[in-house]
């Protein structure tokens, strides 16, 4: 085919000389840097996008304005009619957690109506509630009491309380029609009392996550260029401020300070306008070229033929994973039939289907292609493409970015979870032995190691019960990683906003916002627990100082109460070695609990252990029955020496670390 014609010079040059105005416009004299506004009472620093106001508007994007009154951080016109106040920000993850004023300072903050919390009015599109949030109902001038396990509020004696799940999918129940229902968004954690009651006063004053978007990525590079960055307030654009009192959206480099004298130098003469006219059939030919490339990635999908080749999105350095046409997973679940789902998770719902060449798979379907979901996406596809271990489940392949749906393909592991077995729908089964609950922690401790001592460390932050696959054999394989993070080198933490399932989630964590790979242990800890005594990490028909697995396990360990803690068809049922063995895994669990972080072992320690009781465990199982004088009752509780107490723990296992915090 014949390439089109080129425009002609004299088309051309008017629009090259507007284009080369367009980004050499004069602008006032360059102020102070917009990027480092400076602090606020006893706050952390304000930094790019947010601003002080009052402090280099000239610079700010006026949706980031923020008003420093009485020490606190507040949005000036954002979030709609309500007044909010910055608690933390991420900037590494584009979030911060705000809170409303009136709250913060009533003794009772407890919203009347709607219009009182002003979110759903004139929200600033810069602006986002994360889906993390859950989403808290207050019913209230009820006209009979709420049914099931609805909380009064202390002091608003009329309000009732009901805490549910995702902010966006939520909805109040059906009876709650016979009262006045106010919703506000609310963190996923804090405000539990020991008592196990949920302090929804102290739920309302943490406040919310908010997540943002700013068009200022380029703001490190126009500094590093000399220049400021700044924002176009006619259009909100980025910009960046030159030296030469002159502003351009990218950074001040070389052939930027030239553009004015190019300017010029157009006007002037022929010679000048032939140069333009080539970098314009440069600008054209780049521009077509990506546009192609762009076309073919975008139609570019494969089926589950052995031979077929990697899409380019996901590059063959990167991620070693084939991608799939969305018709051909539609068509192996039959059309995501209700008949073929294997359960549903926080962000998706997962269905078991048969590919063309015969494979039974496990394909994950999220639930809408929003930027949070599509992050997700590409982080599980990034670490599952690049790491291989026998007990992590493997991922065959994904849809592409750009197909209608955003679809995972895993190997089918057909014996459900451990969950199911504990306390779900297959306990009746009866199938985990002791030797099997043994080999699940040891192996799903493996796995965790493995992830642990790869580079890039791995921490996976969802470790759960519900997130241990078994096969056939009862081989552990541990899946779903939607929240896992990569650690950079020579890091302890990564600042960030907790984030997991509530029961296992590090308390250190949840109060610091530092995820370290002992959070990862802290989880495992749970796990154990939860394999010796086959009870939920949470429970609210427990009472309520033992509605937390963790918080029940510790008090019976240092009360030397484990029989009322470990399963009794594993406690009375079992010979002498196997409640060795399982007052020794308590033990273990009690240090993986440990609230504070330095206090716990690396899962690399935990692994050790877990081998060393079971293979002791073995030997004494023999020794048992060589020595004809051993009596079961020797083996009763109170007979046994109990796992160690907190004054026993005063040799920890060391795994300190002196490499430098790091925070993104």
């Amino acid at each position: 085919m014949r390439p089109k014609s080129l425009p002609s010079f004299t088309h051309l040059f008017p629009i090259l000389v507007l284009f080369s105005i367009s980004f050499s416009r004069r602008i006032k004299p360059a102020a102070a840097d917009g990027s480092e506004t400076g602090g606020c009472g006893d706050a952390a620093n304000i930094r790019d996008p947010f601003w002080l106001s009052g402090r280099n508007a000239f610079f700010g994007d006026p949706a980031f304005e923020v008003e420093c009154r009485g020490g606190l951080r507040i949005l000036t016109n954002s979030l709609g009619r309500g007044s909010y106040f910055i608690k933390h920000i991420f900037y590494d993850n584009k979030s911060f957690v705000v809170a409303n004023t009136q709250f913060a300072r009533g003794d009772c903050p407890i919203p009347r109506n709607d219009s009182q919390l002003g979110l759903h009015d004139h929200f600033d599109h810069h602006f986002t509630i994360s889906t993390a949030n859950k989403v808290l109902f207050l019913f209230r001038k009820c006209s009979e009491i709420p049914p099931g396990h609805h909380e009064g509020i202390q002091c608003a004696s009329d309000t009732f309380a009901d805490l549910a799940e995702s902010y966006d999918y939520s909805k109040p129940p059906n009876w709650s029609s016979k009262c006045e229902v106010v919703s506000a968004p609310v963190l996923p954690y804090g405000a539990e009392e020991e008592s196990g009651r949920t302090n929804y006063e102290d739920l309302l004053k943490n406040g919310f996550l908010v997540e943002w978007w700013s068009n200022r990525e380029g703001c490190e590079e126009c500094k590093e260029s000399g220049g400021k960055c700044g924002s176009d307030h006619q259009t909100g654009d980025f910009v960046c401020h030159c030296p030469g009192g002159w502003d351009d959206p990218g950074s001040c480099g070389k052939g930027h300070k030239n553009k004015i004298k190019f300017v010029i130098g157009i006007c002037a003469g022929v010679g000048c306008l032939v140069t333009a006219s080539f970098c314009c059939f440069l600008y054209y030919h780049c521009r077509r070229r990506r546009k192609q490339q762009s076309s073919f990635l975008l139609s570019r999908n494969v089926s589950s033929d052995p031979t077929s080749e990697r899409d380019l999105e996901f590059g063959s350095e990167q991620y070693h994973t084939q991608i799939f046409m969305y018709e051909e997973l539609e068509g192996a679940t039959d059309g995501f039939g209700t008949s073929n789902v294997l359960g549903d998770g926080g962000f998706g719902t997962v269905y078991k289907g048969m590919l063309r060449d015969g494979r039974t798979v496990a394909i994950k379907r999220f639930y809408k292609n929003n930027d949070r979901l599509v992050e997700q996406f590409i982080n599980e596809v990034y670490i599952l493409s690049s790491i291989r271990h026998q007990h992590l489940v493997t991922l065959y392949g994904c849809t592409s970015r750009s197909s209608r749906e955003l679809l995972l393909v895993y190997e089918y592991v057909p014996n459900g979870t451990v969950a199911d077995h504990l306390h779900g729908c297959r306990e009746r089964e009866g199938a985990l032995t002791w030797p099997l609950r043994m080999s699940i922690a040891i192996e799903t401790a493996d796995a965790l190691s493995y992830l642990h001592a790869v580079t890039p460390q791995i921490i996976h932050r969802d470790v759960k019960t519900t997130n241990i696959l078994l096969d056939r054999s009862f081989h552990v394989k541990v899946g779903d990683f939607g929240l896992s993070r990569l650690f950079p080198a020579n890091a302890t933490h990564v600042s960030t906003a907790p984030q997991g399932t509530p029961g296992y989630v590090d308390p250190d964590y949840h109060q610091c916002y530092q995820l370290t790979d002992k959070s990862d242990v802290y989880s495992f800890g749970v796990m154990l627990v939860e394999l010796i005594s086959s009870k939920p990490a949470v429970d609210v028909s427990r009472q309520s100082r033992d509605i937390n697995l963790a918080n029940m396990a510790i008090d019976k360990i240092q009360k030397q109460e484990l029989d009322q803690l470990v399963d009794p068809k594993l406690w009375f049922r079992s010979d002498c070695s196997i409640r060795t063995m399982i007052e020794r895994v308590a033990g273990v669990a009690f240090r993986c609990l440990q609230a504070e972080k330095e206090m716990r072992p690396s899962i690399k320690e935990v692994l050790e252990v877990l081998k060393g009781i079971e293979d002791e465990g073995r030997n004494g199982a023999k020794g048992v029955e060589a020595d004809a004088t051993v009596k079961d009752e020797d083996c009763l509780p109170g007979k046994t020496s109990p796992p160690h107490s907190p004054d026993s723990v005063a040799t920890r296992w060391e795994s300190k670390s002196t490499t430098p915090n790091y925070s993104a």
